[in-house]
């Protein structure tokens, strides 16, 4: 690991160039993770917030996906945790974890029904890209840990 780093000056901090790269984002870029992960939250939130107030839509929705009426509230309590982990800053990346398993099993559960590929099955999908690329674009750690040089 003999790796020379030269040391780049920026007013009165001085930082390694090579931590610089690795965490480094524009400001357009942590916008776009901030706005990306907020339309992902909005999102999950309705949905959460329905299911758990057991809203007509969502209810009929998730019986039609062949889930019992009964279990409505209790999916919403769990997609309404998950999110809420995904919003702290320091349990996003548990968050986003979780999340992603939640989707995993709209995916499965669209796929079990024959359901539209893309404006369906893979409507999950979408969601968990917009979690996770908000989520690398707002978390330098989470992008240092990810895109760190392999030796």
């Amino acid at each position: 690991m003999a790796v020379a780093e030269k040391d780049v000056t920026m007013g009165r901090d001085t930082i390694s160039r090579s931590a610089a790269g690795a965490a480094s984002t524009s400001r357009a870029g942590l916008w776009a993770g901030r706005i990306l992960s907020a339309l992902a939250v909005l999102f999950l939130l309705m949905d959460a917030v329905m299911k758990v107030m057991r809203a007509a839509p969502a209810v009929e929705g998730t019986v039609q996906l062949g889930y019992p009426e009964s279990t409505v509230a209790g999916i919403g309590i769990v997609l309404l945790a998950c999110t809420a982990l995904y919003v702290i800053p320091r349990a996003a990346v548990l968050g986003a974890i979780l999340l992603t398993g939640y989707l995993g099993g709209a995916v499965a559960t669209h796929v079990r029904l024959l359901n539209p590929l893309f404006s369906h099955t893979l409507f999950p999908v979408y969601v968990g890209v917009a979690i996770w690329l908000g989520l690398v674009l707002r978390n330098a750690n989470l992008r240092r840990a990810l895109f760190a040089a392999r030796d």
